[in-house]
């Protein structure tokens, strides 16, 4: 493995951890129980099956968050379904949520403060003042332009297939335009954001933060 991949695949083990099972196999669970057993025989069985997670994550002395999150949204898909007595609503709060993330997305471009640099300030923790320098932020804007544009195409989708009501094709759907599209956008985003903050020809943070100035050598790792 050459030193770029190596460098994009510890960018996405910082990222998702490969401990996303937790928040995937309930939804699978409800999916299939449902064809077979009904719906209030899959909601109580997925959320069982959630909090079967979160049990062998104690015992193993583990990080609770993913558990928790799983078995939140389960909670949250299980009731929109539940009480409305369609199976469909499992997959509601996806498109509530895919709806305010849009929005975000578009919101964060309107004021100036591209949502890309925003989640890449909370998770790294440099100073927003490095993202906003305009030759450094071009490269954030673009990567959100991105975003918003499949963020909005993913919402497309989910809400025909939820007019639809076609539950299995809303299951791999959702699954597959989840975690698996996510890599891919996070492995793009970051090779081209690289790319651009090089052409950008702006500090590498570390230089920023040390108050550097020309010649930079500009941002080499990390976006």
């Amino acid at each position: 493995m050459n030193g770029k991949s190596k460098e994009i695949l510890d960018e996405l083990k910082s990222v998702l951890s490969g401990k996303t099972i937790d928040a995937l196999f309930p939804p699978l669970v409800f999916v299939i129980i449902n064809g077979l057993l009904g719906l209030e025989v899959a909601s109580v069985i997925s959320i069982l099956t959630a909090v079967g997670f979160g049990v062998r994550r104690i015992f193993r002395k583990q990080d609770l968050k993913y558990a928790l999150g799983g078995l939140l949204g389960v909670l949250v898909a299980v009731g929109f379904a539940y009480l409305s007595g369609n199976a469909s609503n499992f997959f509601l709060p996806k498109i509530i949520s895919g709806t305010f993330m849009v929005l975000l997305s578009l919101g964060t471009l309107l004021i100036g403060k591209p949502l890309a640099a925003w989640l890449s300030h909370l998770t790294r923790g440099w100073p927003m003042d490095w993202f906003m320098r305009k030759d450094v932020k071009p490269a954030y804007r673009e990567v959100t332009i991105l975003w918003t544009i499949l963020l909005a195409f993913r919402l497309i989708i989910q809400i025909l297939l939820f007019r639809g009501r076609n539950l299995s094709q809303m299951f791999w759907v959702n699954t597959l335009m989840g975690t698996p599209a996510t890599i891919i956008i996070l492995i793009l985003s970051y090779i081209y954001g690289i790319w651009r903050l090089q052409r950008l020809e702006g500090p590498g943070v570390d230089e920023y933060m040390q108050g550097k100035e020309k010649p930079w050598r500009g941002q080499r790792k990390g976006f």
